[in-house]
């Protein structure tokens, strides 16, 4: 049994996973700020959940608190930590920039510094497939180089992955950064594709599809999320023996410090998942088709071959089982009838 810090637990992908990481038996602490970026009620319905675990503790703080959070890791000294909290959304970083440079750059510096003095044995992080950006070369690998962020969300998450570099080079703190590809299932989060659409379908509401629904997503289910980063946790990244610095690869290095993409492997075409989420609901939805939105890409695709070599990660959840569990939690959670 292994004491873990998952900060953002309230959140969609940290409750999933302080779930999991209960049931392999570990003791688990959840740090969240319950936030209003979307329906606070849901998180708290979230960490009701995982409340009526007995190895579960919970903390509400803001990353950005150095004092609240060093308390925190002070009183509960942590081996492992998983930083999964920070201002999400690509949409909503193009008019509430701050709100990024706060959450995701001063307060992801407070987790560096405070496992660096609890010399925490590995530090997992939340990345984005958003850091990819402008590169069109596809599957997405860790292996290439991702300069070219679209959105600020995108570029702080890219600045996680180089802080995160510094502090192993620095401090030896295993560092693995997690590029996660559209992840959607049961508990998910509001302002995602798959949550607004089925909202919106059972509304009898317009839906809007950019791009003109030329749009492409590894659409990734959450328990395929969580299998992966809980072999990982155990994992700590290491030194790696045939990094070149001439011939530099961005997902390793001399430090103790890797990047790994967490998708399905298997991009799928914006228009199917709305067939599927049709289908599951039993009602058409009212397109309302749109141009790319700014800060966009058309299409996600993860190269997973160092995570399957490492782990054995293989994502087995195909879209249209996703969905059916997805609709049904939806259902239940909201009293919709059949």
């Amino acid at each position: 049994m292994s004491s873990i810090i998952v900060t953002g637990a309230a959140g969609f992908i940290g409750f999933h996973l302080a779930a999991g990481l209960l049931r392999e038996g570990h003791k688990v602490l959840g740090i969240d700020n319950l936030n209003e970026y979307y329906d606070v009620q849901l998180k708290r319905d979230r960490l009701s959940q995982i409340s009526k675990h007995p190895g579960f503790s919970f903390c509400q703080v803001s990353l950005e608190d150095m004092q609240g959070l060093t308390q925190a890791f002070d009183g509960f000294k942590p081996e492992y930590v998983v930083n999964l909290a920070a201002q999400a959304g690509v949409r909503y970083s193009i008019t509430n920039p701050k709100a990024y440079i706060d959450s995701n750059l001063v307060g992801f510096a407070n987790i560096l510094e405070c496992c660096r003095h609890q010399e925490v044995k590995h530090l997992l992080y939340a990345s984005s497939s958003s850091v990819y950006g402008a590169n069109t070369h596809v599957p997405f690998s860790t292996h290439d180089h991702a300069d070219h962020p679209l959105s600020l969300y995108a570029a702080t998450k890219k600045a996680n992955e180089l802080m995160a570099h510094t502090y192993a080079h620095l401090y030896r703190l295993p560092c693995t950064g997690l590029r996660f590809f559209t992840v959607y299932g049961e508990w998910g989060r509001p302002d995602m594709a798959v949550f607004l659409f089925t909202k919106a379908i059972f509304e009898g509401k317009p839906i809007q599809v950019f791009n003109n629904g030329n749009m492409k997503r590894d659409f990734t289910y959450v328990d395929d999320v969580v299998s992966a980063i809980v072999k990982l946790v155990s994992v700590p990244a290491k030194p790696s023996l045939d990094w070149d610095s001439n011939h530099p690869v961005p997902s390793k290095s001399s430090a103790p410090y890797r990047l790994y993409n967490i998708g399905n492997h298997s991009p799928v075409e914006l228009m199917t998942m709305i067939d599927c989420l049709e289908k599951e609901i039993g009602k058409k939805a009212i397109r309302n088709f749109q141009p790319m939105q700014m800060g966009d890409v058309p299409s996600t695709y993860a190269d997973v071959s160092d995570l399957m070599q490492e782990t054995g990660f293989s994502p087995s959840t195909p879209i249209e089982d996703g969905l059916k569990r997805f609709v049904a939690w939806y259902r239940d959670y909201y009293k919709i009838e059949s």
